[in-house]
């Protein structure tokens, strides 16, 4: 009887370190890498990470003007034209005004502004509910879309992009 109590332990005590170890399988990562556009020489990456039914995004950059910028996500990843329009429009599955996030009316793709130091460098931080990584909810699927950054500041009034000026910097949100 003591055998198959320490063996049912020994089972119980496996099977609980499995359990928790697969905690890390919900957690999906996607790196991606921005490439210059319209003559620019920004460069930079994005990170977005899916964890318990949120997405932490972190973009950092480099060879932007000193200043304000918008970044977006828009509807393609087709980052072709050299001067990014082929990422199509923000990427707006709602059908809402463009705006600033959180207030009002917003696009799912509004991002927002972020500011590049003295050396042109930039870094931009959100985590929001409203994105996932795949997934059936296409209201919420940033995978397919693009990343764009601006050559300006986005007004988040202007319909429908908050004119930010030219695409410096674009990617395609694939895996």
């Amino acid at each position: 009887m003591k055998k198959i109590l320490i063996s049912l332990a020994i089972i119980t005590a496996i099977f609980i370190g499995c359990k928790t170890s697969t905690k890390s399988a919900d957690t999906k990562n996607l790196t991606i890498t921005l490439e210059p556009k319209s003559n620019s020489t920004v460069t930079g990456t994005a990170t977005f990470t899916e964890k318990n039914g949120k997405v932490t995004f972190v973009a950092k950059m480099a060879g932007l003007e000193p200043g304000v910028h918008a970044i977006h996500i828009h509807e393609k990843s087709d980052c072709t034209a050299a001067d990014g329009s082929s990422a199509g429009g923000h990427w707006n599955p709602t059908f809402k005004k463009h705006g600033k996030w959180g207030v009002g009316e917003y696009h799912k793709g509004d991002i927002g502004n972020f500011t590049a130091d003295a050396k042109g460098n930039g870094t931009i931080t959100m985590t929001t509910d409203e994105w996932s990584i795949g997934g059936d909810d296409e209201t919420k699927n940033i995978l397919g879309k693009g990343l764009i950054v601006h050559q300006g500041a986005d007004d988040f009034t202007s319909q429908p992009a908050g004119n930010a000026g030219a695409r410096v910097a674009c990617s395609g949100i694939i895996k």
